[in-house]
């Protein structure tokens, strides 16, 4: 195998998977966020308030994007089989 050849398909690799975590951490992220400073106004320090809105949040970005996300992977997998005679020197 070709090191170039190795380096592009990490590269694509990475690339993938990035970009198909970035929706679910960035709600993840505002949902902390908004319920932090929801917490931090009513002086309401309960734990469970903070999983809850979480798990939703992430759970409905999953329903809706999960058809997105499983298009790309589909692409980077059919992509991966395409190149697999090129790997064999």
């Amino acid at each position: 195998m070709d090191p170039l050849f190795a380096v592009e398909t990490l590269r694509t690799l990475i690339t993938t998977c990035l970009l198909i975590i970035t929706p679910i951490l960035v709600v993840a992220i505002g949902a902390g966020l908004t319920v932090s400073l929801v917490q931090t106004v009513t002086s309401v320090q309960e734990q469970t308030m903070t999983f809850v809105p979480k798990l939703l949040a992430v759970a409905g970005v999953l329903v809706i994007a999960a058809p997105w996300m499983l298009r790309h992977l589909m692409e980077f997998t059919v992509s991966c089989f395409e190149k697999m005679p090129g790997m064999v020197k």
